[in-house]
């Protein structure tokens, strides 16, 4: 699982830049652009709607289960 947040991070670090504020669609978005696993997908696709700071996305992802 571990390599699954690292490629999370990765992507995290990439939509961020000159970003505050993503909403999950958004992140869905990216996340489908920048071809990532589908265990990544997946747990991208479960967070809740809303809109996230970095690390508010990265907390999410990591807790969900």
């Amino acid at each position: 699982m571990s390599d699954d947040f690292r490629v999370l991070d990765e992507f995290l670090d990439d939509a961020y830049v000159g970003q505050e504020r993503l909403t999950s669609a958004d992140l869905q978005r990216g996340a489908l652009a920048a071809d990532l696993p589908a265990t990544a997908l997946t747990r991208i696709d479960a967070l809740p709607e809303g809109e996230y700071a970095q690390d508010e996305a990265a907390e999410a992802l990591r807790t969900l289960p």
